[in-house]
């Protein structure tokens, strides 16, 4: 009798023409490699330690400049030449410097690199963000690139699926990020260690392909080896403005999930994240009674610095002007969403409400630069980590949420959504 199969059983039974059981390793070809300016340079290095001369195909390759870029100092400046002489060496084409990409995450699908039933195999952890497409991405170490540079394989065990039934409609200013938090606030941060979150239900079809991108994005953050969404009619469309025909990739009705969980919609309310794990969720009801005062906002990130995220928090800071003692950084997720942003305006709102406005970049995010934090500081941030130390020093405080949180606390100064405003 034929298995039924989750979709990311499907994507491995695709691959090797036969069925495949959780727990089995595979030695699987790749279609996508990816590398940043952290994590390549050690691939590189590891590449040539072991007699690599030539990459197995350059065409299968993407490196992209992003993490500490504009470069914050000397190291960072040599990290980033290396990244880019390898490049030239190896004729690899898919070379996204400064000014000329942006955050990988937002950049690879906004490029149309990568298509429903990739394996992608990516030396940053929230690689799992192509899961939205209906890929199977993974996040792996910067040693394991160096393999896919040499041989263009990856070994993987097949993982098993939790299902996340998504159910209702969103209710006004609640997105992808709000649904994400509260999935982390039911499961924890290690409840789907070395699982598949598998997103599926009739809500599923309420949900942009920004938002799609944020919850497959944070799928890491409860452990899991990715998150992935059905190949539906809205991944069809976003693939075919890129030139993309993608397949149909659905789970079978009845797959053998390790577990399923329902989570209604119709109930969901803006989520803010307390420091310092992301699944530490409360409802923004909650969090707004205590007014916690905040010294700086960060809009952008792999997770949020799409033009929805921007859209949002441009609809609110609209008129108003961030609070006097608050700091708010705006980050586009890359060069297009920066130009489009400026298209419609919401540049100019977010200048006139005060905030700055960065290059594309992960910076802040990680510490990295251009918002790192003090001692004392308390961050609300629509990045995806909020542990300590996380953006700058050990006793600061980081609160994860979504643009419209986001927004609305720094014109307020303290945590609140935009029904306070």
């Amino acid at each position: 009798m034929k298995k039924e199969m989750t979709i990311t059983e499907k994507i491995l039974a695709r691959k090797l023409g036969r069925e495949v059981e959780p727990g089995e390793f595979l030695l699987l070809e790749v279609d996508v490699g990816l590398g940043n300016d952290i994590t390549a340079p050690l691939a590189i290095k590891e590449f040539q330690k072991y007699g690599g001369r030539k990459v197995f195909n350059p065409d299968k390759i993407v490196l992209v400049l992003d993490h500490f870029t504009p470069n914050k100092d000397i190291k960072s400046a040599q990290q980033s030449k290396l990244v880019r002489c390898f490049a030239q060496e190896q004729g690899i084409k898919k070379f996204f410097d400064e000014g000329r990409g942006g955050i990988e995450h937002v950049l690879l699908p906004e490029e149309g690199l990568i298509k429903p039933g990739d394996l992608v195999v990516g030396a940053d952890s929230h690689t799992c963000t192509y899961g939205a497409l209906g890929a199977l991405a993974v996040g792996v170490g910067s040693t394991d690139l160096a393999g896919v540079f040499l041989c263009g394989q990856v070994w993987l065990r097949v993982p098993e699926t939790i299902k996340i039934e998504l159910v209702g409609n969103l209710r006004e200013y609640v997105s992808g990020k709000d649904i994400v938090l509260k999935i982390l606030s039911i499961i924890g941060v290690d409840g789907a260690n070395y699982k598949v979150l598998e997103f599926g239900g009739d809500g599923v079809k309420k949900i942009s392909m920004d938002s799609r991108f944020t919850i497959s994005n944070m799928a890491v953050e409860a452990g899991a080896k990715t998150g992935v969404f059905p190949v539906d009619d809205k991944t069809v469309e976003y693939c075919q403005e890129r030139g993309i025909r993608p397949v149909e990739i659905i789970a079978d009705p009845a797959p053998n999930y390790a577990k399923e969980i329902k989570l209604n919609l119709d109930d969901l309310d803006l989520q803010v994240a307390y420091p310092y794990l992301p699944s530490k969720g409360k409802d923004i009801q909650e969090a707004a009674k205590e007014k916690i005062e905040i010294d700086q906002v960060v809009i952008g990130s792999c997770t949020n610095g799409r033009m929805e995220d921007l859209r949002m928090a441009a609809s609110i800071l609209k008129g108003g002007r961030v609070y006097r003692k608050t700091r708010c950084i705006i980050i586009p997720g890359s060069q297009q969403v920066y130009y489009q942003a400026l298209k419609e305006g919401l540049i100019e709102i977010f200048v006139k409400s005060d905030c700055v406005i960065a290059p594309p970049t992960c910076g802040p995010c990680l510490g990295g630069h251009m918002g790192v934090v003090a001692e004392g500081e308390k961050v609300v941030a629509t990045t995806n980590r909020n542990f300590v130390g996380r953006m700058g020093h050990p006793r600061s405080e980081i609160y994860l949420a979504s643009p419209a949180v986001a927004a609305a606390s720094a014109l307020k100064g303290y945590i609140c959504g935009p029904q306070s405003i």
